[in-house]
């Protein structure tokens, strides 16, 4: 097998070759055929989350090792299974989940792996499918698409569940009440998709690139807003959304996203931060109850939302977003491309 590994942050990385491995115990091999470039994957490139206030939470202090595989957007064709592997054969096409735990404590107990304090997730703590094959130590953590396009179904085991995730947090919202997406990147797009789909009638997407705002109307926003444009941004969200805007998800996570989420709220609002763009915010504790906000932060999505979302995809109800192409072999020009505000969408790449 080859994978393509980083060997120490903030460097390119390296094409490693060495024996296909053998699967054990539960363990399952696939063959990566479409493995999705996250914004994710750039923080663990570059070694550090920004905390804000010119503090950074280390990666190495996070508990990452090297070198280590990135790529937790995976999907392949199971090619060999260790003996104690059941419910999967040999040849099926499955999306990988990647979020595991420890499988022992609380949040793992109750099926919320992705909860765990000491996760162990594929592409981040064990190796991913920036490669040819990848590990998968169950196959529980299989999921089948069943006639989804390949490519449009591997981004749906991150930026998918994620957003899909944070949108069941911001629930419920009434017709007559509106949703706004900060950031119309991939995980911003696909949560427009989603929405419309889980049946939300009024989606704001806001951005500061207007090509990704094209994006978000093609994929279903109801209303764009561009803050750099705007004049008075919170002003803007408010008057689009007619002073009912109830909920915010905020895929960037920065702090322009956040001041501008949480001030445009109107009283009962839930503001749901998946992003980690980074940085800090300010907020007077007595504003939270008067106007009584709800500020919850969402990690990603657990195997049951996981599969949950695929049986919406499944429907039809769930357009695609945009969606590029590459060899798995670009995998670190890709970072950088996404790094750089290159991508529209979402970057798969493939071993084909």
């Amino acid at each position: 097998m080859r994978s393509y590994q980083l060997m120490e942050p903030g460097k390119p990385f390296e094409a490693v070759d060495k024996p296909d491995p053998t699967p054990t115990g539960t363990e399952v091999l696939l063959k990566v055929t479409r493995a999705g470039v996250c914004h994710s994957d750039i923080h663990i490139s570059d070694g550090y989350f920004d905390l804000g206030g010119g503090k950074v939470l280390n990666i190495v202090d996070r508990g990452q090792k090297f070198p280590i595989t990135l790529g937790h957007e995976v999907l392949g064709e199971v090619v060999a299974l260790g003996p104690d592997a059941k419910g999967v054969k040999v040849g099926q096409t499955m999306l990988v989940h990647p979020w595991l735990g420890c499988g022992e404590c609380s949040a793992c107990k109750a099926e919320q792996e992705n909860l765990c304090p000491t996760m162990r997730s594929i592409g981040i703590f064990r190796d991913g499918g920036y490669a040819t094959h990848c590990m998968v130590p169950n196959p529980k953590y299989l999921v089948d698409i069943g006639d989804v396009d390949p490519t449009v179904a591997t981004p749906y085991s991150c930026s998918g569940v994620t957003v899909y995730s944070a949108l069941k947090k911001a629930m419920p919202l009434r017709d007559d009440e509106w949703l706004a997406i900060m950031g119309a990147g991939g995980l911003g797009l696909s949560a427009v998709a989603i929405a419309k789909a889980m049946g939300v009638k009024n989606v704001i997407s806001v951005d500061i690139d207007d090509s990704h705002l094209e994006a978000a109307k093609g994929m279903g926003a109801s209303a764009v807003l561009n803050p750099k444009t705007a004049g008075n941004a919170v002003a803007e969200l408010q008057k689009l959304a007619g002073g009912e805007l109830r909920a915010v998800v905020d895929t960037v996570g920065g702090e322009a996203t956040a001041n501008l989420g949480m001030a445009a709220l109107r009283k009962g609002g839930r503001y749901v931060i998946v992003g980690l763009y980074g940085g800090q915010v300010t907020i007077s504790l007595p504003t939270i109850p008067m106007r009584a906000l709800s500020i919850l932060g969402s990690y990603v999505g657990s195997l049951g939302e996981l599969k949950e979302l695929m049986e919406l995809v499944k429907t039809g109800k769930v357009k695609p977003i945009p969606i590029e192409t590459r060899p798995v072999e670009q995998a670190y020009q890709t970072l950088q491309d996404l790094k750089a505000g290159k991508i529209v969408g979402r970057v798969v790449l493939t071993n084909d």
